[in-house]
Protein backbone atom coordinates (compact mmCIF):
# COMPACT_ATOMS: atom_id res chain seq x y z
CA UNK A 1 0.00 0.00 0.00
CA UNK A 2 1.27 3.48 -0.80
CA UNK A 3 2.01 6.10 1.80
CA UNK A 4 1.27 9.79 2.08
CA UNK A 5 3.26 12.50 3.90
CA UNK A 6 1.22 15.05 5.84
CA UNK A 7 2.61 18.32 7.20
CA UNK A 8 0.98 20.48 9.87
CA UNK A 9 1.12 24.04 8.53
CA UNK A 10 -1.17 25.80 11.01
CA UNK A 11 -1.66 25.47 14.75
CA UNK A 12 -4.88 23.84 15.98
CA UNK A 13 -5.08 26.35 18.85
CA UNK A 14 -8.39 28.17 18.61
CA UNK A 15 -9.96 25.64 16.26
CA UNK A 16 -12.97 23.51 17.14
CA UNK A 17 -12.52 20.39 19.26
CA UNK A 18 -13.21 17.95 16.40
CA UNK A 19 -10.42 19.45 14.32
CA UNK A 20 -7.96 19.31 17.23
CA UNK A 21 -8.81 15.64 17.76
CA UNK A 22 -8.36 14.88 14.07
CA UNK A 23 -4.91 16.53 14.07
CA UNK A 24 -3.97 14.45 17.11
CA UNK A 25 -5.30 11.26 15.50
CA UNK A 26 -3.10 11.93 12.47
CA UNK A 27 -0.11 11.98 14.83
CA UNK A 28 0.70 15.66 14.35
CA UNK A 29 1.90 17.67 17.34
CA UNK A 30 4.04 20.61 16.19
CA UNK A 31 3.71 23.07 13.34
CA UNK A 32 6.02 21.99 10.53
CA UNK A 33 6.04 18.34 11.62
CA UNK A 34 5.68 15.76 8.86
CA UNK A 35 4.19 12.30 9.39
CA UNK A 36 3.91 9.42 6.97
CA UNK A 37 0.62 7.50 6.91
CA UNK A 38 -0.81 4.81 4.67
CA UNK A 39 -2.96 6.22 1.88
CA UNK A 40 -6.42 4.96 2.83
CA UNK A 41 -9.89 6.49 2.43
CA UNK A 42 -10.04 7.05 6.19
CA UNK A 43 -6.81 9.07 6.24
CA UNK A 44 -7.91 11.01 3.14
CA UNK A 45 -11.17 11.86 4.92
CA UNK A 46 -9.31 13.14 7.98
CA UNK A 47 -7.06 15.26 5.76
CA UNK A 48 -10.14 16.68 4.02
CA UNK A 49 -11.67 17.61 7.36
CA UNK A 50 -8.65 19.70 8.40
CA UNK A 51 -7.39 20.64 4.93
CA UNK A 52 -6.98 24.27 5.99
CA UNK A 53 -4.39 23.22 8.61
CA UNK A 54 -2.44 20.49 6.81
CA UNK A 55 -0.78 19.95 3.46
CA UNK A 56 0.39 16.91 1.55
CA UNK A 57 4.12 17.00 0.82
CA UNK A 58 6.14 14.94 -1.64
Amino acid sequence: MSTIKIKLKRSPIGSIENHRRTIKALGLRKVGQVVEKSDTPQIRGMIGKVSHMVEIVD
